[in-house]
């Protein structure tokens, strides 16, 4: 038995386009919320970058932000501090448990430098992209020669 479509029904084309949005929708959105979540999540990957060089060089040079007061020495709380500071300027919650600084680091297999560590992790604005796996690990480490 021949099932038999009007001629009417066959030329059709109201809906045509409301149900190709249907399936082009999910697949363009994903696209596009992706592409912004990468970009912030390389957008917070150079922050913490900066933060972290900042506050190696804050350590190295010991300037009023990261020195005992009247000493210009080395003071871990100041430096915690400051680098804290820095990373809220830069709009990055960095809780003090993220930062490993430390003042008398090898790096590169020389010694004498100050060694700031930051990791946070990365958490997307769009449910359930990336925060499955609570979210993705970005760290930074950055160096600078001690000023002796």
């Amino acid at each position: 038995m021949r099932l038999r479509v009007p001629r009417r029904l066959r030329r059709a084309q109201d809906g045509a386009a409301a149900v190709e949005f249907a399936l082009v929708a999910p697949m363009f959105l994903a696209l596009l919320f992706g592409t912004f979540e990468f970009g912030r999540a390389l957008w917070i990957q150079q922050a913490l970058q900066e933060i972290a060089i900042s506050g190696a060089r804050c350590m190295a040079l010991p300037q009023s932000a990261c020195a005992s007061a009247g000493t210009h020495t080395y003071n871990p709380a100041r430096t915690m501090t400051y680098i804290q500071q820095v990373a809220n300027q830069w709009g990055v919650p960095l809780p003090s448990v993220n930062i490993d600084q430390n003042n008398s680091a090898n790096c590169g297999g020389a010694s004498g430098f100050s060694k700031v560590s930051v990791a946070v992790a990365f958490q997307s604005a769009v449910p359930n992209l990336v925060n499955m796996l609570g979210g993705i690990p970005l760290t930074a480490t950055a160096c600078f020669p001690n000023n002796s």
